[in-house]
């Protein structure tokens, strides 16, 4: 008999230092570096410890299959093991870890899936390293053309195509994935919730103990974008250019950064500036150009159109140009597969989010998608404080395995005998 939690908590701790930053407790986990190299070693051990058939396509996402998804499309489940600087521990990984020990507890109830099951670990989700989201899902699917992927660079100058290289891989082989995508019959991936609505009860107050807000179950992903701001200026001397004969780019960085607050307030969205480069950055000389990244996001695509567009126009006046490098509209997930989550899960809140996930791309592209979000106590994501409790975390695998349960046999999860 498998005891399924001890097998998502050796797994967790298996996976707790990997990338993990000793001072900031964060965590570093970039695509196509020797960390991600153990994370993609790791999950292609637990495949090969669970007889899954893993196989890669070409945008270098892993997919361990239980059963032949070219016989007939599977239930595919799984999330993305990489991070944001510094980022929390549950952000994707949460949702690989869950998948495997859905595989253990389908394996200890005796059941056999009538249909493919595959586990997924999506590359480069975060975009942490070459600043688009959802990369690899993105590359499969044709949102992202290989061409760009492949131009792409990080921080270093280093472009997607020469990390690649560096990583033993042929560039030229990456881009869309028709066949990997047709495998694919439905997805569900399982997230930690990235804001603190299931953590909340009724009365506004804190609900940690109510095991019917343990998880919930995912209905839509609000529209967002993101855009790059380049803001011109004069490089000069910090000590001897007076005030008034200064164009300071960085000036005109805090203008643009003040109207993204602004505006957002002011018609009800979120606009954040996370990331600059400023050149030449030295702390004795006045930038002669910064450029900027703005992300946006709403639940109206028109109100975050406004308040962008807003925003563009007050760096144009700086002398600015705004580019616009990713937009993912309303992202409504299947409406048939959701209605059958929650006769599944019929206690689960049903809640929308406004981060982006590699199940927002697949259901753009025709791939019927849905997502279960587990609480998080104190709301805070894409940091070292980000955060669920371990029952919760077991909440989940109990949900994701009464899912896949129903989805691959049609059998009642109720009447399955599943450790725990």
């Amino acid at each position: 008999m498998i005891d399924v939690t001890t097998s998502f908590d050796r797994m967790w701790a298996d996976l707790e230092p990997v990338g993990r930053d000793g001072a900031t407790g964060g965590y570093r986990r970039f695509a196509w570096t020797g960390t991600d190299h153990d994370l993609r070693e790791w999950f292609a051990g637990e495949c090969a410890a669970r007889g899954l058939d893993l196989v890669e396509d070409r945008a270098g996402n892993q997919w361990g299959w239980w059963g032949d998804p070219d016989s007939t499309p599977g239930v595919v489940i799984g999330s993305h093991l990489d991070s944001v600087p510094d980022g929390g521990a549950f952000d994707g990984p949460l949702g690989v870890v869950s998948a495997l020990a859905t595989v253990d507890a389908l394996r200890d109830a005796g059941v056999a899936p009538d249909v493919p099951l595959g586990v997924v670990n999506f590359v480069d989700e975060e975009g942490a390293r070459f600043g688009i989201a959802c990369a690899g899902s993105r590359i499969i699917t044709g949102a992202l053309d290989a061409d760009r992927a492949r131009s792409l660079t990080d921080a270093d100058g280093v472009s997607m195509a020469e990390a690649w290289r560096r990583a033993g891989r042929d560039p030229e082989t990456l881009g869309r994935d028709d066949e990997a995508v047709r495998r694919v019959g439905r997805f569900v991936e399982l997230h930690v919730e990235q804001g603190k609505s299931l953590a909340l009860a009724p009365d506004g107050g804190d609900d940690l103990a109510d095991p019917s807000r343990a998880v919930a179950i995912g209905t839509d992903i609000w529209p967002h974008g993101r855009w790059r701001i380049d803001i011109p200026g004069e490089a000069n001397h910090a000590g001897t250019t007076r005030i008034e004969d200064r164009r300071d780019a960085m000036v005109g960085l805090a203008d643009v950064i003040q109207a993204a607050r602004s505006y957002a307030v002011g018609l009800g969205c979120v606009a954040t500036v996370g990331k600059v480069a400023v050149v030449p950055g030295g702390v004795n000389a006045i930038a002669s150009r910064v450029t900027a990244w703005l992300d946006a996001r709403g639940q109206s695509e028109h109100v975050v159109h406004a308040a962008v567009d807003a925003v563009s126009s007050e760096a144009a006046r700086l002398g600015a140009t705004t580019t616009q490098e990713s937009w993912t509209p309303t992202t409504t997930f299947d409406p048939r597969l959701v209605e059958r989550l929650h006769g599944i899960l019929p206690d689960a809140p049903m809640l929308g989010t406004g981060a982006g996930h590699d199940a927002g791309i697949l259901a753009t592209h025709g791939v019927p998608s849905a997502m279960l979000f587990v609480r998080n106590p104190t709301g805070v994501s894409h940091s070292p404080s980000e955060s669920a409790s371990l029952e919760d975390c077991h909440h989940g695998v109990t949900a994701l395995t009464a899912v896949v349960t129903e989805l691959c046999t049609g059998k009642d999860p109720e009447s399955m005998s599943v450790a725990r």
